[in-house]
């Protein structure tokens, strides 16, 4: 599979900004988000968990991708 390190990149700081929000959903009601993330409710005390939690896997998953993209190449002497 050939490399792309922007891509690689992209998934990284996917990723970090994903477990981030993740965190604002867990730390703030569905009132307190800005207006532009998805969940807001104007005047709500609700936490949107779910969406942390599906936040949260998505970002590790980037990460985990990214993770293996920047490995070494196996040769095939070493798989066996």
């Amino acid at each position: 599979m050939p490399r792309h390190p922007a891509l690689t990149a992209l998934a990284v700081v996917a990723g970090i900004a994903l477990i981030v929000l993740a965190i604002v959903y867990w730390a703030e009601p569905a009132g307190s988000l800005p207006s532009w993330i998805p969940g807001h409710q104007a005047g709500s005390g609700h936490h949107h968990v779910k969406h942390g939690i599906a936040s949260f896997l998505v970002g590790l998953a980037c990460l985990v991708y990214a993770w293996f993209a920047t490995g070494g190449k196996r040769s095939a002497h070493a798989r066996s």
